[in-house]
């Protein structure tokens, strides 16, 4: 920097206090972007390197162009994970940033008692100050605990699992073995290229190795299953060798792997469980995306419902119909919400097919339950909206192919048929608004984890959550003028010298 010798800015102080000027103009940025609009609360804990618990917030919104916003805000603190500590944390965020609860429109949390309990947990302590606050048990987060539960619950499912995880500890426990391992694979695959069995270029057969599967990412059983299938000949050949110059404890439990991967319920099993987690880890990755909403993800839940029941009845043994059956009891049972009479109301918004699944009496029972969005006047004439809507739509070739309810939102407001339909639309708004994941806030605690290492592990907490919000929100800080960041920090101290408008 070409400054003078007395303003270099590279005290620690200095660089704090710039650093929080740039996170607050940010933080003001997207409170601007949110403006009054409805919003949806998305928490989750972790802790720390240091282990202290921090709580996440981000918020969800539909901005004036139609499109579903997902912003991080902060990272508090918190003493303890009760229900009534975070409800207070909130409470502070809320009023330091001047977010008001009768706004809040949804809450996306996971399935822990803190958060979801009927009487005392946080979603119902929010619920009993706005009703309209609608709590949607984060989707990824439910689909990872069903296929956990079809595991523990089948023996045969179980017991494979556990083989699999042995496999995995015993072919790549060390680096000596993974190296062995790796390199077999390296040297059959280039057998497999010779005789033009495989092909290569970008993203195909390129070097893989085994990790171990964990049960809160489920995708990554399906993933260790693949590669278990893709290097079948290198892991047996691994194995083999620990049965020939292992230690006895190893020669032991690698010709037992050996022996459990060579028979037909082994390899059956293997392809049975690759073929149902493909289709749930596909649900699983969409769910997942920044972009997504309540409408479309009932849609994926009902179709791999359907998948699930197709593949039950297509004939095979006692076997597959146990584990298809277990999965789709517990799916029933973990999205309970996809039957609400709520989120029936709003799939009705899906303009899939030509709007084939519009209703408008379910629809006019929807604008009922937001009483406090829809007034008694607006109540008597949605009905009578709606079906000028649908004709209109229909009629209309700019609408035509559209499938998403985030789409018809950003098309309504490029129509200016938002303003035509304001009712309708303010529907497809609160639709939009419930949350399918937290995998938002689950990215924080990844970037935490960047901001916040074992050699900076004394961070303090003012300092990491500045740093996070300017990290994460990088797209927003990058529209921010310099003379707003200036100015704030100047006015933070008597500065002798001016910062210059260079950034």
């Amino acid at each position: 920097m070409n400054a003078p010798g007395n303003n270099q800015m590279i005290a620690p102080k200095i660089q704090k206090q710039l650093v929080n000027a740039c996170a607050v103009e940010t933080t003001n940025a997207i409170l601007a972007d949110l403006g009054d609009r409805w919003f949806t609360l998305l928490l989750d804990e972790a802790r720390d390197c240091s282990v202290k618990e921090q709580m996440a917030v981000v918020i969800r919104y539909v901005n004036k162009h139609g499109e579903v916003i997902e912003r991080f805000m902060d990272v508090v603190h918190v003493a303890t994970t009760t229900a009534a500590c975070l409800k207070e944390a909130i409470d502070s965020l809320f009023a330091k940033y001047g977010l008001s609860v009768a706004r809040l429109r949804g809450q996306g949390y996971d399935g822990a008692s803190n958060m979801s309990g009927e009487f005392n947990g946080l979603k119902s302590l929010i619920m009993k100050e706005n009703p309209y606050a609608l709590y949607v048990h984060c989707f990824a987060h439910q689909l990872q605990l069903l296929v956990v539960a079809v595991a523990q619950a089948n023996q045969y499912v179980c017991d494979f699992m556990w083989i699999v995880g042995s496999i995995v500890n015993t072919s790549a426990s060390s680096c000596k073995r993974a190296d062995k391992l790796r390199q077999l694979e390296h040297d059959r695959k280039v057998k497999l290229l010779e005789r033009g069995e495989i092909s290569s270029g970008r993203g195909l057969n390129q070097e893989t190795s085994l990790a171990r599967p964990g049960d809160t990412r489920w995708g990554s059983h399906h993933s260790t299953l693949c590669r278990i299938e893709q290097m079948w000949p290198s892991v047996i050949e691994v194995l083999q060798n620990l049965i020939d110059d292992g230690d006895r404890s190893s020669k032991g439990l690698s010709r037992t792997l050996v022996e459990r991967m060579e028979r037909y319920e082994f390899v059956f099993i293997l392809l049975l469980m690759k073929r149902i987690l493909a289709i749930t880890n596909h649900l699983s990755t969409v769910l997942q995306e920044k972009d997504q909403n309540i409408v479309n993800a009932m849609r994926l839940i009902n179709n791999v419902k359907c998948k699930l029941q197709k593949l039950r009845d297509s004939g095979w043994d006692i076997l597959l119909e146990d584990v298809i059956d277990i999965i789709l009891q517990e799916m029933d049972s973990r999205f309970s919400e996809t039957t609400t009479d709520l989120l029936i109301y709003m799939s009705c918004l899906d303009p899939r097919n030509s709007f084939s699944r519009f209703d408008v009496q379910k629809l006019v029972r929807l604008a009922h339950f937001y009483e406090d969005d829809f007034s008694w006047n607006e109540r008597m004439l949605v009905e009578q909206e709606l079906e000028t809507y649908i004709d209109d739509v229909r009629s209309d070739e700019r609408f035509e192919g559209i499938s998403d309810l985030g789409a018809l939102a950003k098309k309504m407001i490029e129509t200016m048929k938002n303003r035509v339909f304001p009712l309708v639309y303010r529907m497809i708004e609160l639709a939009l608004l419930l949350p399918v994941a937290t995998a938002t806030v689950e990215r924080v605690f990844s970037a935490m984890n960047i901001v916040k290492t074992d050699l900076r592990n004394r961070i303090g907490d003012e300092w990491m959550n500045d740093s996070l919000v300017v990290y994460i929100e990088k797209d927003v800080f990058n529209t921010v003028d310099n003379e707003p960041i200036l100015q704030r920090f100047q006015n933070m101290k008597s500065r002798r010298m001016q910062l210059s408008r260079i950034r």
